[in-house]
């Protein structure tokens, strides 16, 4: 009798795993380029079964030079995706397309100007220096520093993404991903650049957001609730407990990504606060302050780089964050 009753638990539950097996959703997550540490949370997530947990099977597809995922999300191929900063959904909001940011990886933007050691005490003496700044950086956040600081047109000259030019002149700055360029100029050349992060400076977006379609948050809120806070959990994890399992997934999706590289990258994102700083230290890692995209938004408007009267309040929603979810995975919580 004891054996029967014990084979009948043995089938109950493997059938009740196999149901809850067969209920797991897939879902489709895109992000903005090619696999690195500064997406770890996300893989954490997918290594230690957070997702799973609550649910989700989730696919991460990389992004990079050549492609856009963010179309594909648009085009129902994928379900979420990995925004760059607010100023791709303000645009999005401008041509009235339903993308909705649900959670803010980063609360700080991780764009820095790199200069020569000494050549600059203060963000206002970069100033003094001929900038090296991209195309897309030009019609972005140089223009509020145009604004905002009176830096010059006259001063900046293309970036090419070679340091060779910034390595050769010290009277020259660069543009520069916290955790990128500072590495390679430091690899390459042994040069300790001074590092000015922008978002100290005033410029104030939140970055490496996660997009999705209204449509999807109407529909499927339980989905959405899932990846939000499996994902935020995947950031506590990755940043303060073992993310060996990460990583071997992130180098296996990009096989040039060493752990020297993520080293440095962990590093600075918990030196800098990047993750983890903010209204993220209250209401957890994802958190969403509307004053922050107001202020935002005032700021790109006073810059010229958006137009007035988009509808702000569509680009975003705080129904999966600030509920400090994953916070008592945080060391010393």
């Amino acid at each position: 009798m004891s054996l029967n009753r014990s084979i009948a638990a043995a089938v109950a539950l493997t059938v009740t795993a196999g149901l809850a097996q067969a209920e797991t959703t897939k879902v489709v997550f895109g992000t903005n380029w090619l696999a690195q540490a500064e997406h770890g949370g996300f893989y954490q997530s997918v290594a230690d079964g957070t997702y799973e947990a609550c649910g989700l099977e989730v696919e991460i597809m990389t992004g990079g030079p050549q492609v856009n995922n963010r179309a594909l999300m648009l085009a129902g191929r994928m379900d979420f995706h990995m925004g760059g900063d607010m100023l791709q959904a303000f645009n999005m909001a401008e041509q009235n397309i339903p993308v909705v940011m649900v959670g803010a990886t980063f609360q700080k933007h991780p764009q820095v100007i790199l200069a020569h050691p000494g050549k600059a005490e203060t963000f206002e003496d970069l100033k003094d220096l001929t900038l090296l700044i991209g195309d897309n950086g030009f019609t972005s956040y140089y223009q509020w520093m145009i604004a905002e600081y009176g830096f010059t047109v006259e001063q900046r000259e293309p970036y090419t993404f070679n340091p060779a030019p910034f390595i050769a002149d010290e009277s020259k700055g660069m543009q520069g991903y916290l955790s990128s360029e500072p590495y390679a100029v430091l690899s390459e050349a042994g040069i300790e650049a001074d590092v000015f992060l922008i978002a100290d400076a005033g410029f104030s977006s939140y970055a490496t957001t996660i997009e999705t379609m209204a449509a999807t948050i109407e529909e499927r809120p339980e989905v959405v609730k899932c990846f939000v806070e499996g994902s935020a959990k995947g950031w506590y994890n990755f940043l303060y407990g073992d993310n060996s399992a990460a990583r071997d997934l992130i180098k296996a999706d990009n096989p040039d990504m060493s752990d020297d590289k993520m080293d440095y990258a962990i590093e600075k994102m918990l030196d800098w606060g990047i993750v983890d700083s903010g209204d993220a230290l209250e209401k957890g890692i994802m958190a969403i302050n509307p004053e922050i995209v107001q202020d935002f938004y005032d700021k790109m408007v006073a810059a010229g780089v958006v137009p007035e009267g988009i509808d702000i309040a569509s680009i975003y929603t705080t129904q999966f964050v600030n509920q400090g979810v994953g916070m008592d995975l945080k060391p010393g919580n």
